[in-house]
């Protein structure tokens, strides 16, 4: 089987406005670029386990989720709290002590805060009319235990919008808004997210610790938790960290296309694989495609759909020839995804599984560019690419069933 086109699987890189993918048939090396954009610094997970900054126009490879790296794409998003790192500039303390700069942080620099219990009822918050009532916004923080477990993070009120989140464990306790996880960043630190609907023209922002799952209080007077990094920012989820020191700071969105080209894309039979995932598991269509290059009438594409975890492959010549979709058990976890296309025989297959099959198909003519979206310069792809690849020969089922386990 000829594997054509590859992009990834470990094999990173980048320069200012630009990732490399390649062909390296008969060990004959041939670099593929990309065209990336993203007009703003970013944050990352680099493979030491530290977030980094990358410059304007420079991809990020992300660790957060492999050992392997991918590429992290998101769309625009500001952080709306003028000081995500400094809490003693904007943040109120009620019944708690803080104390700036005195814990490693998740960027390997002495940056994070300790918050320190000394009353009944210990949260650090207050910050007002930073975001719109009635728009849903995302709250994030980097926490870490000292010798607090039950921390909460809230847009109002904990009755109304709370979350809150046990650090000896890892996991999510009770839930009083839309949605809200928790994500390891290793060294004990870890990620918790809140989403909700803003609902008081207050609009306030806090962080609280407490004895027990639920509760607002405490009776542990010294007890502690480290916090870092904290974040509001409208969405149904949270994105990659963005740092702020006195004002709202917008990140840009990243956008990569333009790769492959005729010499490695086959218009007549191919198998189209990708190891991704995605943001969110309720985005509308967000994929990649390869096409003609001039417009999006003919393509073929593999993405989301605005149906929870449904993965959708398609292929358009002028009109719609094939449209395959699958539940997939998690969207936003990485998964293995190959769409073969020929004539009258196509397959998608899902983490070692063949789970749609079309027998009627025309495959367009003319495809010779790749891109990390649907293919017409919207719909962007958001979310981590591992691995892709384009096979210029349509894989027997034993192939595509070891590709994709």
């Amino acid at each position: 089987m000829a594997n054509t086109f590859k992009f990834g699987n470990g094999n990173w890189a980048t320069k200012e406005d630009s990732v490399l993918a390649y062909n390296d048939e008969n060990a004959n090396f041939k670099p593929l670029p990309f065209d990336f954009t993203r007009a703003s610094t970013a944050t990352y997970v680099d493979s030491d386990g530290l977030i980094k900054i990358a410059r304007n126009g420079e991809a990020r490879i992300d660790y957060t989720d492999s050992t392997d790296g991918a590429l992290l794409l998101e769309p625009s998003r500001s952080n709306f709290i003028p000081y995500s790192e400094d809490f003693n500039l904007v943040w109120v303390e009620r019944s708690v002590t803080l104390t700036a700069n005195s814990v490693i942080s998740p960027d390997g620099t002495q940056n994070a805060s300790t918050l320190t219990i000394n009353n009944s009822t210990p949260y650090l918050g207050d910050i007002n009319n930073i975001v719109t009532t009635g728009s849903t916004y995302t709250i994030s923080c980097f926490v870490k235990k000292g010798t607090n477990r039950w921390v909460r993070l809230a847009s109002y009120s904990s009755a109304i919008s709370g979350a809150w989140f046990d650090l000896e464990n890892g996991v999510v306790g009770t839930v009083n808004s839309t949605s809200a996880s928790i994500e390891d960043f290793g060294n004990g630190w870890y990620k918790i997210k809140n989403t909700t609907i803003v609902s008081n023209g207050n609009n306030q922002a806090f962080i609280g610790l407490s004895d027990a799952d639920g509760g607002t209080s405490s009776s542990q007077i010294g007890n502690t938790v480290y916090i870092y990094g904290a974040q509001i920012e409208q969405g149904s989820y949270a994105t990659s960290y963005i740092p702020t020191s006195g004002s709202a700071v917008t990140r840009v969105q990243d956008i990569c296309n333009n790769g492959a080209n005729e010499q490695v894309i086959n218009s007549t039979e191919g198998v189209l694989y990708a190891e991704l995932s995605l943001l969110d598991n309720s985005l509308a269509y967000k994929g990649i495609s390869i096409s003609d290059g001039g417009s999006n009438s003919k393509r073929i594409a593999i993405g989301s759909t605005s149906t929870t975890n449904q993965l959708q492959a398609f292929i358009v010549d002028s009109t719609l020839q094939v449209n395959l979709l699958t539940t997939l058990s998690n969207i936003e976890s990485l998964n293995k995804i190959a769409f073969k296309y020929k004539a009258n025989d196509c397959a998608l297959w899902v983490n070692g599984v063949e789970v749609e099959t079309a027998t009627s198909a025309i495959i367009p003519n003319g495809l010779d560019t790749l891109n990390l979206d649907e293919a017409d310069g919207t719909s962007e792809f958001y979310g981590d690419v591992k691995d892709v690849r384009v096979y210029n020969t349509a894989l027997t089922n034993a192939e595509l069933e070891a590709l994709t386990t």
